[in-house]
């Protein structure tokens, strides 16, 4: 996940503290959705740009499940027990 300089997020964030609280998994789709469409606002549409755009929402998501969602199913692993897949001879 790219980071970026602590003076640029304070430019983002101080508009994003004004976006209301989402209702449901669509209003948020909306507002990724739209964003990508407004990064592409200023660029060629070409593969390039269009790859980036893509993959910028891409590597939220994976950065997204590796720092909230695998933590949840370790979580649930410990708690449970792991399954064990005999076929494979090792924990699944």
């Amino acid at each position: 996940m790219p980071y970026i300089k602590q003076e640029d997020r304070e430019r983002f964030n101080a508009a994003l503290q004004h976006v209301p609280e989402f209702t449901g998994k669509g209003e948020l789709e909306y507002c990724i959705y739209y964003l990508m469409i407004k990064y592409m606002e200023s660029r060629d549409f070409t593969y390039s740009n269009l790859h980036d755009v893509v993959y910028a929402a891409i590597h939220c998501g994976d950065e997204f499940r590796r720092r909230n969602l695998d933590i949840r199913e370790n979580q649930a692993i410990e708690n449970n027990g792991d399954i064990i897949c005999s076929a494979l001879r090792t924990k699944v």
